[in-house]
């Protein structure tokens, strides 16, 4: 349910949007061809359309001269009801930028060669994915591997004789394995959990493998995982980032969570293994020295993408303390090669690295990380103190780093606009935050055809005396002189920032552009205000938490133009969980409910969901413990315990591919609002999961999200 890595899990959602562009040899029609839009927008407000319409900037390399970058976009077509994904390069100023592929395949996580005169790509021609070459002028194409199934990701070592890719492994029988004269049967026998994980039902496994590679083929393909059950990288987001050659090109360190079934579903418990290329087998890092004076080990939880020093002295990743916390605090972990010794250098920063780079030499490391609602780029200095400096400031939030010359190049977004690549100076002038340059305007035809509302900050006195940073989004041309509608906004996670996201579906601008005032708190239970506000939801769903929200929209609506009689309240996810709850004790505050994804209720929850650690830790435990009183505490504040208060209109959205919530949590709030005689409505997916992927999906999504809205909070014409 937690947000994790923003940038990988966009990635996710783009590829699992993408797959089958076409069958195999079959060339689209150019006319039908999808590229970036021309839409033309009248009114100069935000629709579902044309945010189907902008390109989504994917991801971004550096050559190895430091002169072009490579990335890729992804378009969408709402008529074809899918995607297609294309290679662009551009100089490091930004100048010269070109489009290099132009065909209906998806090309995608662009790499340059060590000599920096080809590009290497996965592409899906040929009906699977399989990495190509191309010049960086997008001509002589060529494949490179013939992998029997699809490569999900790669590396090339820094000898360039060596790839590193990653593959599914068979790790379940199926009936047909078992039964060869039931072809046709689809039942699954079930013997342990985890046999269903975020949208399917797990058969395979990722495997990380090494071949070694003449410059035009793979040959000498070795599994790093053979004949074992495990993921290499971790589903469901886990990517190339979670393996890392080293810079002799001798070792692979890699993230695994060696456990299956049961154990695998209770445990967080990921390490960072080592594996020798000349002579196989690995070792694990994590779990050497790793307890402290009391003998408690300091590594218990996730640890992952691991990232050799390019002086090949050290090693780092992120790392988390605590086993079944999915939301600890992620660290960042260097150690000495050498010795063994490990340190966690991000002490200072009171919240968490969400992706690091090292530079050239290997005297510091980059990291983005969230404060105050914005995620920006920070350094650490290795060599004194692990001294720790702000690099950016802004309203925005940065996601991916690479190193260009004396520059970063990084993606940034707001909620007012979505990714864009820009080259930020890699340290700070004297006091004077570090300068930013716009490189990319994949969307300015369609920004230049919009107004957007204005984005506020305020910072809220909550029940219990804490200072609340509240993001409040105005309609364009807001008149101070007039009463606006206004949407409560509630998060997931639960424990994902509000920061300065941008979301093609939850998207704050085109609320503001159906004339609603949006009020996004970060509430209790969210990074980037200190430990001690993130943990705070933990076995306390229906305590702090709510309160906050309640502050949020109270404050709110004493301004003179917030109708506080045409409010509404919306949110997926943790936040689904909060509008059934809040539904059930509002006090009349709202006129309308929207929920997607939401938990309903509890009980049935703690046993459907996947990923139990998830339950075990947020709960408190199993709603059997009765002596356990914050679980019992917990399962008191289900939302399908106060139905009979329900006395507001209520919107159901859910996906039945969803197996981290299950849809029928959705089916039921509904069934108890309809038997309650409160107006409902259910908007049901079956083949989505806990996003909603699919472009003509995702129209019907906002324009049953704003009917719903409009018919309860604006007055009729």
């Amino acid at each position: 349910m937690k947000q994790v890595n923003l940038l990988l899990m966009s990635a996710a959602m783009t590829l699992a949007s993408c797959g089958g562009t076409k069958d195999a040899g079959q060339q689209q029609d150019a006319a039908t061809l999808i590229r970036r839009s021309d839409i033309k927008i009248e009114g100069k407000r935000m629709t579902p359309e044309a945010l189907w319409a902008m390109g989504r900037i994917g991801s971004v390399s550096v050559s190895p001269d430091e002169k072009q970058i490579a990335y890729t976009v992804s378009y969408y077509s709402v008529p074809q009801n899918k995607s297609n994904s294309e290679v662009f390069v551009m100089n490091a100023d930004g100048s010269g930028n070109t489009q290099i592929t132009r065909d209906a395949w998806q090309e995608g996580q662009p790499t340059w060669f060590k000599d920096g005169k080809k590009l290497a790509f996965l592409c899906n021609e040929g009906g699977s994915s399989q990495v190509w070459e191309m010049n960086p002028d997008g001509s002589g194409r060529k494949q490179l591997t013939r992998y029997e199934g699809d490569i999900e990701g790669f590396s090339f070592s820094p000898d360039g004789r060596k790839l590193l890719f990653i593959a599914q492994v068979k790790t379940v029988k199926s009936t047909a394995d078992k039964h060869p004269d039931l072809p046709k049967a689809t039942g699954i026998v079930v013997t342990d959990l985890m046999y269903k994980h975020w949208d399917e039902w797990v058969t395979t496994a990722p495997h990380p493998f090494v071949a070694d590679f003449d410059g035009n083929a793979i040959s000498n393909v070795k599994d790093i995982l053979e004949g074992l059950p495990y993921e290499s990288p971790m589903k469901p987001w886990g990517g190339i980032e979670q393996l890392a050659w080293s810079p002799a090109s001798d070792k692979v360190a890699f993230t695994c969570r060696m456990k299956t079934g049961l154990a695998y579903a209770i445990s967080t418990d990921s390490d960072i293994y080592e594996y020798d290329v000349n002579k196989g087998g690995f070792i694990n890092l994590c779990k050497q020295n790793a307890k402290d004076s009391d003998g408690k080990d300091e590594m218990a939880g996730y640890d992952t993408n691991p990232q050799y020093s390019p002086d090949g002295k050290y090693i780092a990743w992120q790392s988390m303390e605590r086993d079944g916390y999915e939301a600890d605090q992620n660290r960042l972990c260097v150690m000495n090669r050498a010795t063994g010794e490990k340190r966690f250098v991000s002490k200072a920063f009171e919240s968490n690295v969400d992706a690091f780079l090292w530079n050239k030499d290997s005297r510091s490391i980059y990291f983005i990380g969230v404060w105050h609602g914005e995620t920006q780029i920070y350094n650490i200095d290795l060599t004194g103190n692990d001294n720790l400096a702000r690099l950016t400031d802004g309203m925005h939030d940065y996601a991916s780093l690479a190193l260009c010359g004396d520059k970063l190049i990084a993606k940034r977004h707001s909620m007012s606009m979505g990714d864009e690549i820009y080259a930020v100076n890699s340290a700070r002038n004297g006091d004077a935050f570090a300068e930013a340059v716009q490189l990319t305007t994949e969307n300015k035809q369609i920004y230049d055809q919009l107004e957007m509302g204005k984005v506020e900050a305020r910072w809220m006195k909550t029940t219990d005396g804490k200072q609340m940073l509240t993001w409040v989004i105005y309609p364009p041309q807001f008149d101070p002189n007039k009463k606006y509608p206004t949407l409560l906004f509630c998060e997931g996670g639960p424990q994902s920032p509000v920061s300065q996201f941008w979301s093609y579906r939850w998207n704050f601008q085109i609320m503001a552009a159906n004339d609603y005032i949006i009020v996004a708190p970060n509430r209790r239970g969210l990074p980037g205000f200190g430990i001690e506000w993130n943990e705070a939801i933990s076995g306390d769903y229906g305590g702090q938490c709510m309160k906050d929200y309640f502050t949020a929209i109270d404050e709110m609506a004493k301004e003179p133009f917030v109708d506080k009689d045409r409010l509404g309240c919306v949110g997926a996810s943790f936040g689904g969980f909060s509008v059934y709850w809040l539904a059930g004790h509002h006090d009349k505050r709202f006129k309308a409910f929207i929920a997607h994804d939401g938990i309903f209720n509890m009980e049935m929850q703690y046993l459907e969901t996947e990923e139990k650690w998830f339950a075990n830790w947020d709960m408190g435990g199993a709603y059997w413990e009765k002596n356990n009183a914050t679980a019992q505490r917990t399962f008191a504040n289900s939302p399908h315990l106060f139905v009979d208060k329900w006395d507001t209109p209520i919107l159901c959205i859910h996906g039945e591919k969803d197996f981290r919530i299950l849809a029928n949590q959705a089916m039921a709030a509904f069934d108890a609002a309809v038997m309650r005689g409160v107006p409902a409505e259910l908007l049901i997916y079956p083949d989505e999961n806990h996003w909603v992927l699919k472009p003509q999906n995702g129209v019907l999504w906002q324009r049953t999200f704003f009917e719903w809205l409009d018919k309860w909070l604006k007055p009729a014409k």
